[in-house]
């Protein structure tokens, strides 16, 4: 059975309801989802515990040819438990 969760698309990606295994499938359609909303900041909240989810979100996110950058949060946003996305604007490329 699939786990399904419904999630707003506010710009705001909280891992904790999902599984391992859903995120390197579900980061990238959540951004594309923001995008075609126009929401260009994303927040990724992916918790602290033993950094290794942070690991796979910075993984996928190097891969994505629409993210302009990313970064830790600052402390504010949840530091090294959330990362900020920062996206490229649908028909732009670089």
């Amino acid at each position: 059975m699939k786990h399904k969760v419904k999630i707003p698309i506010d710009g705001v990606l909280d891992l904790h309801t999902f599984r391992p295994s859903e995120v390197k499938s579900l980061v990238p359609y959540y951004l594309k989802l923001c995008r075609k909303k126009n929401i260009l900041t994303v927040r990724i909240i992916h918790g602290k515990g033993s950094a290794t989810l942070l690991r796979t979100v910075h993984s996928i996110l190097s891969k994505l040819d629409y993210v302009e950058d990313f970064a830790l949060a600052p402390q504010q946003l949840g530091g090294w438990g959330a990362t900020l996305v920062k996206l490229r604007p649908i028909g732009n490329r670089f």
